[in-house]
C-alpha cells in the first residue's frame, strides 16, 4: 500500500512487489518549471501532489540497507579526493577574438591549474573548420526530428544522438583515406533504432513523451558497444553489435526456415558459418522503469562500471546494471509539505575516478558534493559550492538565471564546470566559496531578460563540455552561436553553426555581437539574434579536436585546421 503525503519522507520500506506497468506510478508527472518559493516568486516548478514515496510496482529499497552487492569496488577505494591533476596534454589555442561576445573571463587570484599551465605553446595555434553536417535542410522542421542529446563514446569512434522522436542515431568514424592524406575520417551512419515510444498514463491521464533526454556510453569490454538512453521515465540499456556471418546447413529446417519432416532426415549435417553483408543490430538488454515519479534529467555511469545514477527533480537513485527491479534512493530533497519546496535538482554526475563521489546541482545555483561512504542516504553533503550573490545586482530574474542547467567533472577529476543561463564557471573541488574561473557566455542578454522571460527562452537548458585535456571548454548560445574558452590564454571565440559556411574544410570566421553604438561590418546586433535557433547540446571528442554541435535538427561536426 503506497505511503500517504502525511507520512515522513524518510520512512520508506515498502514491501517488495513485482514491477508493474509504466502507468502505475502514482502522483503527477513531474515537478515542472514554475513554483512559488518560500522567499517569493521563483518561476521554477509547479505544485505537485504525490501519493507515494516509491511508485507502485517498484521495489523501494531503503537507503539504509547495505549495497555491497551493488558496488564491490567501493570498499577498495579509500582516501580523499586528489589534490591535483594527473597531468594533461598540450592545450590548443585560438586566435584572439577581438573582444568576443562574452568578453574576458574573470578569475579569482589563484595559481594556474595544475597540468595545464603553459600547455599551449607557440606553433600549436589552430583554427576551426567545417567537416560535416547531418540532417535535412527543410525550413519546416518536424518536432520529432529536433536533436535532444549528443554524446561521443570513450574512444571517440562512435557518436550518438537522440531526438524528440525517441530515435537514437549512431555515427561511426571511418578510417582515414590514404588518397586524401589531409582529410580526417568522416562520421557516417552506423545504426539507427527506435529507443523509446510514446506512452500514456491512464491513471493520471498524462502523456509520456518519447524524447531522449540523455545518452551515456559504457566503456567497451568486448566487440559490442553498450549505451544507456532515457526519456522522462524509463532508462534502457542497449547493446549494439555487428553480425557478418550466418549459419547454414541446419538438420531440422530448410534454408528458407521451414521445418523439415524428421522422418525424412537420413543423415546429420554440421552447420557451417558463411559470410554475409555486415548487419548492425541494436537490442535492449535491460529496461529500468517505475522508479521515478518526476522527469529524469540526468544519468551518469559510475567509474566502477557496475552502477549508474539517475536523477529527477527531487530524487537521485543508484542502480546496478544487472538489476532492473530495485534501485537505492541516495538523495531525496522532497519536503513533507510540497508548499515548502524551494529548489529542484537540475543535474547530477559521478566523479570520473572515485566511485563513491558524485555531485548534483540545484535551481538555486548551488552544487553539493556527496560521499556515499559517509552515509547511505546522502542528504547531508560533504561539500557545498556556492558563489555569494552581489546584493546590488539582485533582480526578479536572479534566481532564474542562477539555476544550473549542467554540471560536468573534468577528465582529471580535480575540477568541475557548471553552466547557468549567462555564464560558465569552473570550480576547484578544494575550494567551495567561489569558482576559480568565470566565463561570460552572452552577457549582452542581461538587458533582454524581460522579453526572454515572456517567450520562455530564459528557461532554456544549455549544456557544456570539456576538451580532452581539460584546457578548453565549450557551450552553446542563441542564433546558432557556440562559445569556446581557452583556460590557459584566457582567450575566447564565438563561432556559428551554419550551412552558409558548410563548404568542405571551410574555416569558421569568428562572430561578434554588437552590444551598442555603431555596428561594424560582420557584426550582428543583439536585436537581430534569432532566439529560435539555439545550441543547447554539444560534445567534444575525448582525445582530438573534433566537436559535434546540435542545431535544431542538424548535427554539425567541426575539426581543427593546423596552421
Amino acid at each position: 500500500m503506497p505511503f500517504s503525503l502525511s507520512q515522513p519522507s524518510r520512512s520508506r520500506n515498502p514491501a517488495p512487489s513485482k514491477p508493474g506497468p509504466h502507468s502505475s506510478q502514482p502522483g503527477f508527472n513531474s515537478v515542472s518549471k514554475y513554483f512559488m518559493s518560500a522567499r517569493g516568486r521563483c518561476p521554477q516548478s509547479q505544485h505537485v501532489e504525490e501519493a507515494g514515496v516509491f511508485p507502485e510496482g517498484h521495489t523501494g529499497c531503503s537507503a539504509r540497507e547495505p549495497r555491497q552487492h551493488l558496488s564491490p569496488s567501493q570498499s577498495r577505494l579509500t582516501g580523499a579526493l586528489p589534490a591535483q591533476d594527473s597531468g594533461s596534454s598540450p592545450a590548443a589555442r585560438w586566435p584572439p577574438c577581438s573582444g568576443g561576445a562574452g568578453g574576458e573571463p574573470t578569475r579569482v587570484p589563484s595559481p594556474p591549474p595544475p597540468g595545464v599551465a603553459g600547455g599551449a605553446g607557440g606553433g600549436n595555434d589552430f583554427q576551426w573548420c567545417f567537416s560535416q553536417v547531418k540532417g535535412a535542410i527543410d525550413e519546416d522542421v518536424a518536432e520529432a526530428d529536433i536533436i535532444s542529446t549528443v554524446e561521443f563514446n570513450y574512444s571517440g569512434d562512435l557518436l550518438a544522438t537522440g531526438d524528440k522522436g525517441g530515435r537514437v542515431v549512431i555515427f561511426q568514424r571511418e578510417q582515414e583515406n590514404k588518397s586524401r592524406p589531409h582529410s580526417r575520417g568522416e562520421y557516417n551512419v552506423y545504426s539507427t533504432f527506435q529507443s523509446h515510444e510514446p506512452e500514456f498514463d491512464y491513471l493520471k491521464s498524462l502523456e509520456i513523451e518519447e524524447k531522449i533526454n540523455k545518452i551515456r556510453w559504457l566503456p567497451q569490454q568486448n566487440a559490442a558497444h553498450f549505451l544507456l538512453s532515457t526519456n522522462d521515465k524509463t532508462i534502457k540499456l542497449w547493446k549494439i553489435s555487428e553480425r557478418d556471418k550466418r549459419a547454414e546447413g541446419y538438420n531440422l529446417k530448410d534454408e528458407d526456415g521451414r521445418l523439415r519432416d524428421p522422418f525424412r532426415i537420413t543423415a546429420l549435417r554440421v552447420p557451417i558459418l558463411k559470410p554475409m553483408d555486415l548487419m548492425v543490430e541494436a537490442s535492449p538488454r535491460r529496461i529500468f522503469a517505475n522508479a521515478h515519479t518526476y522527469h529524469i534529467n540526468s544519468i551518469s555511469v559510475n567509474s566502477d562500471h557496475e552502477t549508474y545514477l539517475s536523477a529527477d527533480d527531487l530524487r537521485i537513485n543508484l542502480w546496478h546494471l544487472e538489476i532492473t527491479d530495485r534501485s537505492f534512493n541516495i538523495v531525496d530533497i522532497k519536503p513533507a509539505n510540497m508548499e515548502e519546496l524551494t529548489e529542484v535538482i537540475t543535474a547530477a554526475e559521478f566523479h570520473p575516478h572515485h566511485c563513491n563521489v558524485f555531485v548534483y546541482s540545484s535551481s538555486k545555483g548551488t552544487i553539493r558534493l556527496c560521499d556515499m561512504r559517509s552515509s547511505a542516504l546522502c542528504d547531508r553533503h560533504s561539500k557545498f559550492f556556492e558563489e555569494p550573490e552581489d546584493p546590488s545586482s539582485r533582480s526578479f530574474f536572479s534566481e532564474i538565471i542562477s539555476s544550473i542547467s549542467d554540471v560536468k567533472f573534468s577528465h582529471s577529476g580535480r575540477y568541475m564546470m557548471t553552466r547557468d543561463y549567462l555564464s560558465v564557471k569552473v570550480w576547484d573541488l578544494n575550494m567551495e566559496n567561489r569558482p576559480v574561473e568565470t566565463y561570460q557566455v552572452h552577457e549582452y542578454l542581461r538587458s533582454k531578460l524581460c522579453s526572454l522571460y515572456e517567450n520562455d527562452c530564459i528557461f532554456d537548458k544549455f549544456e557544456c563540455c570539456w576538451n580532452g585535456s581539460d584546457s578548453a571548454i565549450m557551450t552553446g548560445s542563441y542564433n546558432n552561436f557556440f562559445r569556446m574558452f581557452d583556460r590557459n590564454t584566457r582567450r575566447d571565440i564565438t563561432l556559428e553553426a551554419s550551412r552558409e559556411s558548410s563548404k568542405p574544410r571551410a574555416i569558421l570566421k569568428p562572430r561578434k555581437v554588437c552590444t551598442g553604438g555603431k555596428r561594424k561590418k560582420d557584426e550582428i546586433s543583439v536585436d537581430s539574434l534569432d532566439f529560435n535557433k539555439k545550441i543547447l547540446h554539444t560534445a567534444w571528442h575525448p582525445t582530438e579536436n573534433i566537436i559535434a554541435v546540435a542545431a535544431t535538427n542538424n548535427l554539425y561536426i567541426f575539426q581543427d585546421k593546423i596552421n
